[in-house]
């Protein structure tokens, strides 16, 4: 495996020095699905990829496939509000625990039991998010049994373009977007990558290349200020969460809100990802020795590998 997460890249363009870096020349396919209607505005991409560049299209692919086949459109509209609703109930579920963990965690923890209370608090948030990924799970094998999207007859089509144009290249560039879209046109689109095949991803599509796709945003102006679980990811490296623009979005100043992000999965890298940050994962899939990470102690450290 040869993945390499990157830092956002409107500052510092660390993207066109990853590319080049890499022991492969030709064609380099890339995903900008994530920008929906802007997804062929791909000038500045281009140049980023050094004049190399393949858009595989994957958001217009995904309108000419709903386009072609209204049963599809309809039923993927109503799909999308299922999930929705559902996102909606687990926010409501999260941010009653999460609140309880916050207030314990600022006990002092002289007090008798209150280390106890803290870990059965961090383990009930624990069995929300796999509540949510679960029942989302359940939601979208429901779907797939009943519409069999990849078998739709538009989806099978651009598949096949698909899988040509990723076949005469020699590694894939996933931009940042809407994390959602990226994740399904990955999903209806895109097969299993080569194992040899070099990704460079950024942003949203770092987060989509994940096995679950973790929200946050401390400075959310709606109120939901909570880290969410979303999806699950495409699955393409293990135990790591990417954390784009963490510095942006995070209240890292706040000990106690970081360690309990940290806690709340475990043993997991919760990567991040800065402006200039280069984040080459090892063989494994996992995350390197001396990367920047949110620590147990509530504050960003680096990777020590089991």
């Amino acid at each position: 495996m040869n993945v390499t997460l990157l830092g956002p890249q409107r500052f510092r363009l660390s993207a066109r020095t990853a590319i080049r870096n890499l022991p492969v020349d030709g064609p380099v396919a890339a995903i900008n699905a994530g920008w929906q209607e802007r997804e062929a505005d791909d000038g500045e991409l281009g140049d980023v990829l050094d004049g190399r560049m393949v858009n595989l299209q994957l958001f217009h692919r995904w309108e000419d496939a709903l386009a072609a086949d209204p049963e599809y459109a309809e039923a993927s509209r109503h799909h999308n509000q299922v999930l929705d609703d559902q996102q909606s109930l687990y926010t409501l579920r999260l941010r009653h625990a999460v609140d309880a963990a916050n207030e314990i965690w600022r006990r002092d923890d002289s007090i008798p039991l209150v280390g106890e209370a803290l870990g059965n608090a961090i383990e009930e948030i624990r069995a929300i998010d796999r509540w949510h990924l679960d029942t989302v799970d359940r939601i979208e094998a429901d779907f797939e049994s009943t519409y069999h999207p990849h078998e739709r007859l538009r989806v099978v089509e651009h598949r096949g373009e698909v899988a040509g144009l990723l076949g005469s290249a020699v590694a894939l560039a996933i931009t940042g977007g809407h994390v959602g879209v990226i994740l399904k046109c990955l999903q209806l689109f895109v097969g299993p990558l080569p194992p040899t095949m070099p990704v460079v991803a950024w942003s949203a599509g770092a987060m989509a290349l994940g096995e679950q796709i973790v929200l946050f945003n401390d400075n959310a102006v709606d109120g939901s200020r909570h880290a969410e679980v979303y999806r699950r990811g495409v699955g393409l490296f293990r135990h790591v969460v990417p954390l784009p623009h963490a510095r942006r979005r995070l209240h890292l100043h706040d000990a106690v809100r970081v360690a309990g992000f940290a806690r709340r999965f475990g043993g997991d890298c919760c990567l991040v990802l800065d402006d200039g940050a280069v984040v080459k994962l090892t063989e494994e899939g996992r995350c390197p020795p001396g990367a920047p990470v949110l620590t147990h102690e509530g504050v960003v450290a680096t990777w020590e590998a089991a």
